[in-house]
């Protein structure tokens, strides 16, 4: 199969530019003038394809790509293979982040999937909505009474944008997402499919039966936050419910109400977070991890993935396991239940005495 890009290549640089984009020193200067066509993995990286390495883990394969150029770290530069020039970053991974962003600006953010400037004649927007030069509005799109949208922002087909909602400028609002009872700030990026604002789960329960209590609150996104496709963050009860700049929150995550996330914190997919709980600035939630309710996640902590945290965990630490405790003792307690099935396995063991 012939292969196909979706997203546009903007240029087809030299080494020499794009060692200028992301700040990388080439090795050999007389590698300046060579033609970059493409990037490409290492294991698929063929003559005038660009590749990195990050991962010590695949130093095998760099040593054997066909690629025409690689962003190594510095003490991986000799292990290059002939033709290969290479490019030395003190972050790879970030450097080709930044290749790729000006090879594919397209790629960044979901834009029109209708190919769309301005708004559809397809898409309803009320009267007293507010939208500033440069908006792009797909088909199918509902933009409520007073909401107000930032110019260069893209709303995708069929999402809704309900009564006040604000959305700040330069933001993507993906296919299908609902935003209700919010504020989102600039260079926001929302992907499909994600619902923002709804009731949180709160009800007085009882044995006359459970009691709704309305949720009143708002959501706030600060500036910079990345949303991952299927995403669900209720509103506040009483409180709001707060995403904090920066934040980079995967598919599939649920926040509950009057939750705070840190800036920079990064929510990996399916974690979930209770009610009332705090994520503190740059902590990081592994895939699968449940927070229980009215907790503190400290600054800068990491939770495995799949931990049940049922408690607060100080700013640095990180835990692991169900219950979740500190990642040392929950990976003694591991090794110490291995040892004892390892005994009971062996039939030289007995438990007469």
């Amino acid at each position: 199969m012939a292969k196909i890009r979706f997203f546009p290549q903007s240029s087809t640089p030299t080494l020499a530019e794009v060692a200028r984009w992301c700040g990388a020193a080439l090795v050999s200067e007389a590698d300046g003038n060579r033609i970059v066509r493409d990037v490409a993995a290492l294991d698929q990286a063929g003559p005038g394809d660009l590749t990195f390495l990050d991962n010590p883990k695949y130093l095998d394969a760099f040593r054997s790509t066909k690629a025409a150029a690689a962003l190594v770290g510095p003490r991986h530069v000799q292990a290059a293979p002939a033709g290969c020039a290479v490019l030395v970053a003190r972050e790879p991974y970030r450097a080709m982040a930044q290749v790729m962003a000006e090879l594919y600006p397209s790629a960044a953010k979901p834009e029109s999937m209708f190919d769309q400037t301005g708004v559809s004649p397809a898409a309803h927007v009320h009267p007293s909505a507010r939208l500033e030069a440069g908006v792009v509005v797909d088909p199918g799109a509902v933009i409520g009474a007073g909401a107000e949208i930032g110019a260069g922002t893209v709303i995708g087909a069929n999402a809704v944008i309900g009564p006040g909602v604000r959305v700040g400028r330069n933001g993507a609002i993906g296919a299908t997402t609902t935003i209700v009872a919010a504020l989102i700030g600039d260079r926001v990026i929302i992907h499909p499919g994600v619902h923002i604002g709804q009731d949180g789960f709160g009800f007085a329960l009882g044995a006359r039966g459970h009691l709704k209590v309305p949720q009143v609150g708002r959501v706030i996104v600060q500036d910079d936050v990345e949303i991952g496709a299927g995403v669900t963050i209720d509103r506040g009860a009483n409180r709001d419910t707060v995403i904090g700049e920066g934040a980079k929150i995967d598919n599939l995550v649920q926040i509950g109400h009057n939750v705070i996330i840190g800036r920079h914190a990064v929510l990996v997919s399916q974690s979930g977070v209770s009610g009332s709980s705090v994520i503190g600035d740059f902590a990081a939630l592994g895939g699968q991890s449940g927070i229980a309710g009215h907790l503190r996640i400290g600054a800068g902590a990491q939770v495995a993935a799949a931990a049940g945290v049922m408690n607060d965990i100080p700013a640095g630490e990180r835990w692991g396991g169900a219950p979740a405790k500190p990642i040392r003792e929950f990976f003694r307690e591991v090794t110490a239940v291995k040892k004892l099935a390892a005994a009971r396995a062996d039939p030289s063991h007995s438990d007469e005495r």
